[in-house]
């Protein structure tokens, strides 16, 4: 009997003390959770509300509510449908060598080799430096007259080298290699972390059992740096699908729109010829398309946890 009283007390006295840390929490996390609504979901709702109107700048009426005229505009704007193409080829030629090469960096810095900690500084170099001193210096890695890449194939004999940034064939591979080298070290590391996190009792019992380095990595390795795999791909398409700064400074766009990713579009219809309505329609279309891919990929992510 004393022993139930006293829970009764208890739970008595942890309910409202239960709803107080509540509270608490809810203030432990309002200084985070501030800036993401002033900052994200504040403008992001507010580009939505402008993709119905036809704000422009320099406007002296005021600004009307057009209904989705912005939207059957943008679906005969062939010029934004194929900047859609090019963002898509541009995601997925960085995220595929990306994720390759890092896996490829990674297997390596994970073997125990001489001076392995500074190979592992040095790898993470591209990922500290900003994009636009990124884009600047792989300008004169690509000039035409003095840089590197002509120069080195002026002294292999390999030609008098060509302008790679400005060609209407080579300015999109160009770009592309720019942004593998940029995002490779921060897919490296999530490797790294990984497998790290996969017990070496594992490979030596496979390695007893004559499994050759090819069958241990498919077996052993695999399986588990797969979900960490999944993740940093997903996460580096959307990243990439919505690059602005490194294409900005390296080509603004040109020659002739060959380099024109959707949010470069955007950024010229809404600051170049100051149509805000039409550029937040461009910029909703956007956020429907990035949405759907995270929807896949958290789909993809349930199942998985369901199967195992």
């Amino acid at each position: 009997m004393t022993l139930a009283t006293a829970k009764g007390r208890s739970g008595r006295a942890g309910g409202p003390g239960g709803r107080a840390l509540d509270h608490g929490a809810w203030f432990l996390v309002l200084p985070a959770l501030l800036p993401i609504l002033v900052l994200s979901v504040g403008p992001l709702l507010y580009g939505i509300a402008l993709a119905f109107t036809d704000a422009q700048s320099g406007r002296t009426e005021p600004t009307e509510w057009i209904g989705l005229l912005n939207f059957q505009d943008l679906r005969q704007d062939t010029l934004f449908w194929e900047s859609f193409r090019i963002g898509l080829l541009w995601a997925v030629g960085v995220t595929v060598p990306q994720f390759l090469l890092a896996l490829g960096l990674a297997l390596l810095l994970n073997q125990n080799l001489r001076f392995r900690w500074l190979a592992r500084s040095l790898a993470i170099v591209p990922w500290a430096m900003p994009e636009v001193v990124v884009g600047i210096m792989w300008r004169l890695v690509y000039h035409p007259d003095a840089g590197v890449l002509n120069e080195t194939l002026r002294d292999l004999g390999l030609g008098d080298g060509r302008d790679w940034l400005t060609g209407l064939g080579t300015a999109l591979p160009a770009v592309i290699v720019v942004g593998v080298w940029a995002g490779m070290p921060q897919t490296t590391v999530a490797l790294l972390a990984g497998l790290q996190n996969v017990p070496r009792e594992l490979h030596e019992a496979a390695a007893m059992d004559g499994a050759g380095a090819w069958r241990r990595f498919t077996t052993v390795t695999w399986p588990a740096l797969r979900p960490i795999a999944l993740s940093i791909t997903a996460l580096n398409f959307i990243w990439n699908f919505n690059s602005f700064a490194l294409v900005y400074v390296l080509t603004n766009g040109g020659p002739g729109g060959r380099t024109r990713l959707p949010m470069l579009f955007a950024y010229e219809e809404a600051f170049r010829y100051g149509q805000f309505g039409y550029a937040a329609a461009m910029g909703c279309v956007m956020v429907a398309v990035i949405s759907v891919l995270l929807a896949v990929y958290l789909v993809g992510r349930l199942r998985g946890a369901d199967e195992r």
